[in-house]
């Protein structure tokens, strides 16, 4: 076990994924590559090399992924899906290129997810309804310059009615709390402006509790194993609640550099178990957002609404993070 971030191998552990061509695990995934190759640009751009992945490369790549509708596919000829299009706005935000997209095509297909009768929002042509579509619908008509061609009033209505009575969310009204919710449900009353609804101190209290005393990971839910990707998950809603110094962030950066694996790079869900790129992106996101140091590095800020270097967003023009964080709360949380 390392207790020291092993940034150069993780950084090879990224750049080899795509190499990897002859391995089964590479083609049962071709759905989740978008995806992919925004959990890696990430890690990457919060380690500071963004330029590990051939950025021009990634970007026909993604460009190709955009279907007729307007939406993009997990992959090349896959159907449009929400969360595939939320992965691909926010690899050409990182790298500055979103006028290489239709961003009219992008913004009337996310429209056209919103439910016309309910105004919630569904995550494909299908239906599908989830919290985590609430944030994304959101999120990328925001980053797009246009908040407004969604209804915020009925997304925000669906959020709150997915609010339990120990102030998590679940995926949807009478779902369980998941800190993986928790984290969207929040993000999207963030950018709607609405975090007034929160029962801030029962959801914080909520969140810690999600820290187990032995290892110091964070688990999503009570009597659930600790999984290294909660470490953005939760602390990162910790963060829009402005109460990330409620867990102990010591034993926690033990834990995510406890899942590194030391010889090939990566990180798991827990130690001694096989990384993958997820874990990877989130646990080196967690470590950021509690501004772990280690001699010479340095990692990079990240925004805990958007998932995305501080830098990007804020040369959006979109407010979060440590510099505008204020503009997002109550004027009762300052």
């Amino acid at each position: 076990m390392s207790r020291l971030l092993e940034a150069e191998k993780h950084i090879l552990f990224i750049q080899k994924l795509d190499k990897a061509q002859t391995d089964l695990e590479y083609w049962l995934t071709e759905h989740l590559r978008i995806s992919g190759i925004y959990w890696g640009l990430v890690a990457l751009e919060t380690l500071d090399n963004p330029l590990a992945l051939e950025k021009d490369k990634v970007i026909e790549y993604v460009k190709s992924c955009q279907n007729q509708d307007g939406g993009f596919g997990g992959h090349t000829g896959h159907d449009s899906h929400l969360l595939y299009t939320m992965s691909a706005v926010q690899i050409l935000a990182i790298y500055n290129r979103l006028e290489d997209i239709n961003k009219d095509a992008v913004l009337k297909y996310v429209k056209g997810l919103q439910n016309k009768t309910t105004g919630y929002m569904m995550g494909d042509i299908w239906g599908e309804m989830d919290t985590r579509f609430a944030f994304i619908g959101l999120a990328i008509c925001n980053i797009l310059g246009s908040i407004d061609t969604l209804r915020i009033e009925p997304i925000v209505e669906y959020i709150e009615k997915s609010m339990n009575y120990d102030g998590g969310f679940g995926s949807g009204p009478g779902g369980e709390s998941h800190a993986a919710q928790v984290y969207t449900c929040l993000a999207a009353l963030a950018i709607a402006k609405r975090l007034d609804l929160v029962k801030r101190d029962r959801l914080s209290n909520w969140l810690c509790e999600r820290q187990q005393s032995s290892s110091g990971g964070l688990n999503g839910r009570p009597e659930k194993l600790p999984d290294s990707c909660y470490s953005w998950w939760v602390v990162s809603s910790l963060e829009i609640l402005g109460r990330r110094s409620w867990i102990d962030a010591e034993k926690l950066q033990t834990f995510i550099l406890n899942c590194q694996d030391p010889d090939n790079g990566g990180i798991s869900d827990r130690p001694e178990n096989y990384a993958d790129v997820y874990h990877t992106c989130f646990g080196i996101a967690g470590l950021s957002l509690l501004k772990y140091n280690q001699h010479n590095l340095k990692l990079n800020p990240i925004d805990p609404i958007y998932c995305m270097p501080y830098r990007t967003v804020e040369a959006l023009g979109l407010r979060s993070g440590p510099k505008g964080w204020c503009d997002y709360v109550p004027k009762s949380w300052v």
